[in-house]
């Protein structure tokens, strides 16, 4: 399942995030891929905040991984940038960190391409303009569950730019 979203202002994208947070709570593998100033980060910061991280959500470009405990769930933000190959995943032992029902979302995972667990959900982000384009895509029967709640979005008040695709 997929559905797009374009000719998306960042505020649009912010809200977006806000409104499938809830759909995350029971954690899964969420890969953000896109170019370089895309929204990844943007999006990932407003569903943590969402979610209710009350810290500040640091960018973990340097860092390689922010982690955060959100009552029962252990939520991991890492952003594989900076990695110059998959190989150097096995030696930070990040292994552990998609076990055990925890959420957590991967910006630039094709930089962890072998190393990494298939996600649930893949978010691809890319400039249309000065504006962006969202596609979101279930690979997951848990994530096609997510998307058919966040269905809500194309519909009445507050519409999103949504066009759905099979």
């Amino acid at each position: 399942m997929k559905r797009a979203f374009g000719d998306l202002e960042e505020a649009q994208l912010i809200e977006l995030a806000r409104r499938f947070a809830p759909a995350l709570r029971g954690g899964g593998i969420v890969h953000l891929s896109g170019e370089l100033g895309a929204g990844k980060t943007t999006f990932a910061r407003a569903l943590l905040q969402a979610l209710g991280v009350g810290e500040r959500v640091k960018s973990p470009t340097y860092s390689l991984i922010e982690s955060y405990r959100l009552g029962e769930l252990d939520v991991h933000h890492l952003d594989l940038y900076r990695l110059a190959d998959p190989g150097e995943l096995e030696w930070l032992g990040l292994g552990d960190l998609w076990e055990g029902g925890a959420l957590v979302l991967i910006e630039w995972p094709e930089r962890g391409a072998g190393e990494l667990p298939a996600p649930d959900l893949l978010l691809r982000l890319e400039h249309a303009g000065m504006r962006r384009r969202l596609d979101v895509v279930a690979v997951s029967p848990r994530a096609s569950e997510w998307l058919a709640a966040w269905q809500a979005l194309s519909a009445g008040p507050g519409r999103l730019g949504t066009s759905p695709e099979q």
